[in-house]
């Protein structure tokens, strides 16, 4: 029987949630991937996707690792502007998918000759959706005080997805004007690149 009354278990059940929705984005992007490629797209830096996959994972157990085996504290003011922070990060992951469509995966496909996105959150920023992953790496582990993981994987994200953006933009960039329209934009917040 799980002891609700235990914010330990309460933290347990939001990574669980986290967990769900990310193995429903997984099944999205699968549906995705066939359709794309169907349309003729490709995969561009399939050899990062394995990292990628890797550090969101373990990212998850992390979470609770720090929690359980650690005794990390809850503290309310801390928890209730992460669990905020993780609400506003998933709205805008889910915009992200909705505003892309079919054209929405967690891998880096380039559908030749498409052109690129420019609604939605693409309407200030050329990669909302790691500005979402960014903010989640943090705001996740700080609802139950666990720093630790919020610092180590942030680090590490941060060099898959410097690699990310790299390979994701040049490919774009060959197969259309990806530059030339989205090039003013901010990569992940207006006003800072």
């Amino acid at each position: 029987m799980i002891d609700w009354s235990d914010t330990r278990a309460l933290f347990t059940a939001l990574v669980g949630l986290v967990a769900v929705m990310r193995l429903v984005e997984l099944a999205v992007s699968r549906r995705n991937v066939r359709r794309l490629l169907a349309r003729g797209a490709h995969e561009a830096g399939r050899s990062l996707y394995p990292r990628m996959v890797a550090v969101h994972a373990s990212f998850l157990v992390a979470c609770l690792a720090e929690v359980w085996l650690l005794g990390r504290p809850i503290i309310a003011p801390l928890a209730f502007f992460s669990l905020g922070a993780l609400a506003g990060a998933a709205a805008l992951r889910w915009w992200v998918m909705a505003t892309l469509g079919e054209r929405w995966s967690t891998r880096v496909m380039i559908l030749p000759g498409a052109p690129p996105v420019t609604g939605g959150p693409f309407r200030r920023l050329r990669h909302p959706n790691y500005l979402a992953v960014i903010v989640e790496l943090v705001a996740l582990p700080m609802v139950h005080t666990a720093w630790l993981t919020a610092i180590v994987f942030s680090a590490l994200n941060a060099l898959v997805l410097r690699s990310r953006v790299r390979t994701e933009e040049g490919a774009l960039a060959e197969h259309g004007d990806y530059l030339e329209v989205m090039g003013r934009r901010r990569r992940f917040l207006p006003g800072a690149e």
